[in-house]
């Protein structure tokens, strides 16, 4: 019993530490542009372990305390996966067998964050906030689109796989909108003027322009990360994507997954809440793909180091060498 009063002495000690800093930014005022506008330039990275959507088991749980945290960071199917597979990969190790996947990434090449996201001093257990579940509102119709596009998605050419395999877009929705944290290159840098704020995404190098104050596209133009138009409310940039491409339907990565038909409609917020952060939140509408619209919050904080290029195309021996096997199982009659 004096052992677990102890730990949770300690424990309560080491949070009322970690909110010094956030206590000492009573001073602070949100930097400014020379137009005015609050200045959210810099590089800055949402690497976290917390998800998209919530663990079932957590309920409606939202907000753990200090020792619960510690816990979910410790037990993080990343973090136990980067704990174990740290060592250099055997060279003469024998191709992957009976669904043995020991040829993939070694842990040097991850970075998905190792903390739990942490906005205003309160420890999250996913992203979304609206539903109370934590979970992605899907209607019915939606669902079914997932299990059609699991069903026709195959290794007959290139045009069926997906799109990060094939270089064009970051996997998951790095990209997005809604820009969601991966396996690796979470940082985003941006950069903005009087008319436009552009934000580089780190995975796969996409680079999002949105138009200040500006009429939307036509219908029929549906681009990458579709059509951005951000405005303005007092220190928070707000932007409304909108005319998403059909192909970016479908968002998988390991950390998440997410159905955005190209009909859906994001409404983002960047607020500066620090000297180091930025309060990144997000709406997402679509009444045929969810019963409600959704909002999820994510902490973005200041990365130290410049943003390198993700050539993403260099050495990319993935992709055909996908498209070879299946030509080999068909030969082999394996499939």
């Amino acid at each position: 019993m004096f052992m677990k009063s102890f730990l949770s002495t300690l424990l309560s000690g080491c949070f009322l530490l970690l909110q010094l800093p956030l206590l000492a930014q009573g001073d602070w005022e949100v930097p400014r542009t020379g137009s005015g506008v609050a200045d959210l330039q810099g590089v800055w990275t949402s690497a976290t372990v917390t998800t998209l959507e919530r663990d079932p088991v957590l309920g409606d749980r939202l907000v753990v305390d200090v020792e619960e945290a510690l816990r979910l960071e410790q037990t993080a199917a990343l973090n136990v996966l980067t704990n174990a597979d740290n060592a250099p990969s055997d060279p003469d190790r024998l191709p992957p067998t009976d669904g043995n996947t020991d040829a993939g990434y070694n842990a040097f090449w991850i970075d998905p964050g190792t903390k739990i996201a942490e906005i205003s001093g309160e420890y999250r257990t996913s992203f979304i906030v609206d539903p109370a579940n934590g979970r992605i509102p899907y209607t019915a119709a939606a669902r079914g689109a997932f299990l059609q596009y699991g069903q026709s998605s195959g290794y007959d050419g290139p045009e069926q796989r997906p799109l990060g395999e094939r270089c064009i877009v970051g996997f998951g929705s790095s990209g997005g909108p809604p820009m969601l944290p991966v396996l690796y290159n979470n940082h985003y840098q941006i950069v903005q003027n009087e008319s436009y704020v552009m934000i580089l995404v780190e995975m796969n190098h996409d680079a999002r322009i949105i138009r200040l104050n500006a009429e939307r596209l036509p219908t029929k133009f549906s681009p990458w990360l579709g059509d951005s138009v951000g405005h303005w409310e007092g220190d928070t940039l707000v932007v409304e994507t909108a005319n998403f491409h059909p192909q970016q339907s479908f968002r998988f990565a390991i950390k998440h997954s997410l159905y955005l038909p190209s009909t859906a409609k994001v409404t983002e917020r960047f607020t500066r809440t620090g000297p180091n952060e930025i309060l990144y939140e997000f709406t997402v509408e679509d009444d045929g793909a969810y019963t409600q619209p959704w909002t999820a919050q994510i902490p973005m904080r200041t990365a130290s180091g410049a943003l390198y290029e993700y050539a993403c195309h260099e050495g990319n021996y993935a992709l055909p060498g996908i498209l070879a096997g299946a030509r080999r199982e068909e030969r082999e009659g394996l499939n």
